[in-house]
Parts: structure tokens; C-alpha cells; sequence
């Protein structure tokens, strides 16, 4: 595969990591537990891999793929990931669809599965793929499939919505053609082409649903693909890819830890992943929608996607790299970076490309009227600079607020979610740009750590320093400021930690204080929860206390054993 094909599928995956917050808004179909675009995200990341080879990606595939719609959108690309020039590429989708409507147990006309197709019947038509024209004519039909699914299924038409699924195999297939052709970076905005179709109805309704949404592989040697049929049998929306001896499933259940079992007996369980339905079906029905003004901020803040669902706010990507698995830091979980760095798997955080940001922003103000970006410090990254540069670039009706709060983790989180229950109540953009300012300043975080070596692992300090630290038992405790991470101070123990928590939440903040008060854990919820959380809350009755993980890009550089406690004062 040459340059021009691999950086064309880089941009692809890229576009569907930008524009994901829009397809969880109208996943309603099969279940409506918005996490499509999630899902995607996930599952199209190895395509992203310009410098593996073939195999290596098509087996990442095969393990990352989440959900239904990732599943489908795997099986597809594990196909047309294999083209090796342009003249491949109709071949390929042919082959690619026909595998992804093999791979699902009960398919469905009006999903992803249409728009495969459509590609597949557009491509040979289409001529020369490489040239506006033909990318014209491409992207035409697959826009025409994806209005379609709104009249095909049921589900859809209620909720007045396209599926998600197959809007989001467009912005990837729009991105992936515009680099082929060489088309500079002025896309139709989704939310034109697809306008009326992009909100939910307020008369759907989802059915709660119990059960769970199950994703696994297993190598099945000894096994037959009549017994993995016989197990999946009766459960929901099941999609099977076989590689080999190794399956992947995808499957909705009731009873996880049945099949869980069951699967077992066949053979070496290689990866498991599960979400709650029921819980994720609540959460999208509460979600905020329909909000005109918006608040970004950088996952480098401590704000989960949960936080983010709730109160509408649009989460930059910044990536973490744990062993071979890659993903934007909110989808892991705290333990599947704090294991293996106990284990000394290598871990590192990167930055996501200045493409991928740009469509972050172009798809916040395509949704929204106006958008406040709370950057993280200009001192940890360049995103301030990248975001002023596309603001004086593109944003002519100024509707895009910057602000560079010089803080990271809690700091930048605490002031994000104030920002949103502020702009929540106000719905005034200036007020809250104002806002912001006055709790950027009155917002103070500690941060404690237990050990010195992953600073010295990831550069931030010399190995001998780390290692007179440790013998020493000093726990630094540090604070990220405008300046950079600054040293408050060096304690020797977990009693030495909360003293020091104590005196900087004393100095700042009276016995009655309705302040905001958030306690950040790395692998240490339960100590944090039971210890930190009771004495915080005896001393501050009034203060509102929450507990977060803490960034998990600041904890892959300090390390298992930190916590943290960020604080904003009542605000007028």
C-alpha cells in the first residue's frame, strides 16, 4: 500500500474521532445507548497504524472492535484495509461488504451495511477514484444512503434520525476520499447535508433494557463454529468474525457471566469487554440536548466521558499508549493503566494530530452557536497555539472563545464542569467567558505523589534523583501552574500527604464554605473514597465533594500511588 492510500485511512479514522460526540447523540438503533461514536472511535484507531504492516493491523482490528457498529465497521476494513493500490479499491469494498453482512447473525437493511454496499456499486462506476469528480459522485451516493436509512428502519423514522453507524462510515469515507483526491481541508458540513436528521425527536422513547453489551475473543481449537453458534444462539444482535482458530463476538445478553462461562469451555479467553445497557440507556436518555452554547475542554483535565455526556461538554482526545494498545485517555479505565505500570509495561501519552483538532472545532461549531474552549496550559502543550491559528484562519463571525487557564488535571477539570453548570444556568457565553477568568484564579489543586520514578521513566526528572527519592521516601507533592508543574513541597507518607491536603484547603477555605471540592484517585479509589472523602467532608459539611480519576495522561507520568485535591471556592 503506497503513502497516499495509508495517510488517506489515517485521516478517515481521525474524522470519526471528531466528530463522535455527534454520533452518540443519535444512536438510537439497535439499542439507543449513544456510543457509537465511542465505539468507532475505538474500533477504527488501528487503521490509524501508517507504519504497520497489513496483518498487524487487520489483527488489531480484531481485538479492538467495540459494539455492534464497530464490529461491522471491523469486518469490513479487515478487507479493505488490503487494497495495495487505487485500481484495488472497488474489489476490495466488494469483498468487504459481502464479509460484514456475513459476520451479523440477523443483518439489517437502512445500517452501515446499505452504505458498504453503495460503496461497493458506486466505486467501478466512479472511474479514476483520485479527482473531484469521481470523489463527487462517491460521496453523493453514499449521502443518499445514509438519508435512506431514516425511511428504512422503523426505530429511526420515530426518533427522526439517520443511523449513526452509517453517518459515521461517511465522514470516514468523505475524509478518506478528500485525501486521495487531494481536496484541501473545506468539507460540506455534516450538519447541512444531513440537516432535520441530526436531533432526536422528545417523542422517542427508549424501552429500558437490562443486559449487557459483550465483546470478546476467544481461541477456540479444540472447538467448531457449531458450538460458538449454539452459545450465541437466542442473544441479540450477535456478529461472529472468525480468524483462524481465534473468534471475535459481539453480543447483547442478559446474563454476561453465562456466557462468559460458556465460552470458557471452548477454549483460551484472549480479551474480554462488557458495558451495562441499562446503565448506558439511562444516561443517554438524561443527556443534555438540544443546548445552544457549548463548553470544550482537553482531556487532559480530569472530566470523565460520563461528565462530559451529562453536561454537554466536548472532550479534545489526547492519547495513551499502554503496551501495543492505543485509545484517547477517557475510554480506558484506571486499572488498565495502573496494572501494567506496576508491571513495567511501557506507557506514553501523544497529542491528537492538528488535523484531527481542527475537525474537534469545526464539528463543536457546526453543533453549536458558540463554543468557550478552556485549554489546558500552554506550557504542557501546544493545543493553545494550534487553536488560536485555526480561530484567526476560520472562525470570521467570532464564535470560537479561547483561553489558555494554565492548568491540568483537576484545576482544568474543576473549572470545566463550573464552566458548564454556569453556562447551564446563565446560557450567556460572555458572563461565563468572565466566569472562567475569576475561577482560573481562584482555583487551587495538590497534587501527591507516591513514588518519583515514572517522572524519571517519562523524562520529567534524572534517574539518580528518582532514586535517592524513593530510598529517602520523599512523596513530592506538586501543582500545575501557567509556569509548569511546581513543587510544593516533599512529605514522607500518606499521614504526612493529608496533613499537607488539610493546611492548603484551610488557607483557603472557611469550616462553611459551599466550595466545589474534587479528590482525584490513580489505583487508590477505595483509600481516597474512605479515608480522604470522610475527613474532607467532616471538616467542609457544606462543600460539594467529587471524586474523579485523575487524568489519566498526568497519571501515566506520576504514576500508581497519586491523588490529588483541586478546590474552587464559592463563586458570586
Amino acid at each position: 500500500m503506497d503513502k497516499l492510500l495509508k495517510d488517506s485511512f489515517v485521516t478517515g479514522a481521525e474524522r470519526v474521532a471528531a466528530w463522535a460526540d455527534l454520533l452518540d447523540a443519535i444512536n438510537v438503533f439497535p439499542v439507543a445507548d449513544g456510543d457509537t461514536g465511542r465505539n468507532l472511535s475505538i474500533s477504527l484507531y488501528p487503521l490509524r497504524a501508517a507504519e504497520a504492516d497489513k496483518k498487524k493491523v487487520t489483527e488489531q482490528l480484531l481485538f479492538s472492535a467495540r459494539g455492534n457498529s464497530g464490529n461491522i465497521a471491523s469486518r469490513f476494513f479487515s478487507f479493505f484495509y488490503m487494497v495495495d493500490s487505487l485500481a484495488d479499491l472497488a474489489a476490495k469494498a466488494k469483498e468487504g461488504s459481502h464479509g460484514a453482512w456475513k459476520a451479523v447473525s440477523d443483518p439489517c437493511a437502512g445500517t452501515m451495511l446499505t452504505l458498504f454496499d453503495a460503496l461497493a456499486e458506486v466505486l467501478p462506476a466512479a472511474g479514476p477514484v483520485a479527482d473531484k469528480e469521481a470523489v463527487r459522485k462517491i460521496l453523493h451516493r453514499l449521502e443518499k444512503a445514509v438519508h435512506e436509512t431514516k425511511e428504512t428502519i422503523p426505530k429511526l423514522k420515530e426518533a427522526q434520525v439517520v443511523d449513526a453507524g452509517a453517518l459515521g462510515m461517511y465522514i470516514f469515507f468523505e475524509g478518506f476520499f478528500y485525501a486521495l483526491a487531494g481536496i484541501s481541508n473545506h468539507y460540506r458540513p455534516v450538519t447541512e447535508i444531513f440537516k432535520n436528521s441530526l436531533s432526536i425527536s422528545s417523542s422517542f422513547r427508549e424501552e429500558m433494557e437490562n443486559g449487557y453489551c459483550v465483546d470478546f475473543v476467544v481461541e477456540a481449537k479444540n472447538s467448531s463454529p457449531e458450538k460458538l453458534l449454539e452459545i450465541t444462539k437466542g442473544q441479540d444482535n450477535t456478529v461472529i468474525i472468525p480468524e483462524g482458530d481465534v473468534y471475535k463476538i459481539h453480543l447483547h445478553t442478559e446474563n454476561a457471566e453465562k456466557v462468559k462461562g460458556q465460552v470458557a469451555g471452548l477454549g483460551s479467553m484472549l480479551h474480554w469487554e462488557e458495558d451495562n445497557l441499562g446503565a448506558q440507556i439511562k444516561e443517554f436518555m438524561n443527556a443534555s440536548a438540544g443546548q445552544k452554547m457549548n463548553i470544550m475542554t482537553d482531556a487532559a483535565g480530569s472530566v470523565t466521558r460520563a461528565d462530559a455526556k451529562k453536561y454537554g461538554i466536548t472532550l479534545l482526545n489526547s492519547y495513551l499508549t499502554v503496551g501495543d494498545k492505543c485509545m484517547p485517555e477517557t475510554y480506558y479505565q484506571p486499572e488498565e493503566l495502573y496494572g501494567p505500570m506496576r508491571q513495567g509495561i511501557k506507557v506514553s501519552t501523544s497529542q491528537a494530530s492538528v488535523y484531527e483538532r481542527h475537525q474537534f472545532y469545526q464539528a463543536a461549531l457546526a453543533r453549536f452557536e458558540k463554543v468557550l474552549y478552556l485549554c489546558v496550559g500552554s506550557v504542557f502543550t501546544g493545543n493553545y497555539n494550534v487553536a488560536m491559528d485555526w480561530k484567526k484562519a476560520h472562525d470570521k463571525e467570532n464564535r470560537f472563545f479561547i483561553i489558555d487557564t494554565g492548568a491540568a488535571s483537576g484545576r482544568l477539570g474543576l473549572t470545566a464542569l463550573a464552566a458548564a453548570r454556569y453556562l447551564a444556568q446563565t446560557s450567556d457565553m460572555e458572563k461565563t467567558h468572565a466566569f472562567v477568568q475569576k475561577a482560573i484564579s481562584a482555583c487551587e489543586e495538590y497534587v501527591f505523589l507516591d513514588k518519583l520514578q515514572y517522572l524519571a521513566a517519562g523524562g520529567r526528572l534524572s534517574k539518580t534523583s528518582a532514586f535517592f527519592g524513593d530510598m529517602l521516601k520523599m512523596k513530592p507533592v506538586i501543582s500545575p501552574q501557567p509556569e509548569g508543574a511546581k513543587k510544593m513541597g516533599v512529605v514522607r507518607n500518606q499521614a504526612d500527604q493529608l496533613k499537607m491536603a488539610q493546611e492548603k484547603l484551610a488557607a483557603s477555605l472557611q469550616k462553611d464554605s459551599r466550595a466545589l471540592i474534587m479528590l482525584e484517585y490513580s489505583d487508590n479509589f477505595d483509600w481516597v473514597n474512605k479515608t480522604v472523602k470522610k475527613l474532607i467532608g467532616q471538616l467542609y459539611p457544606q462543600a460539594e465533594i467529587i471524586l474523579q480519576p485523575l487524568s489519566l495522561t498526568s497519571g501515566a507520568h506520576m504514576g500508581p500511588g497519586t491523588w490529588a485535591v483541586a478546590f474552587l471556592p464559592e463563586m458570586e
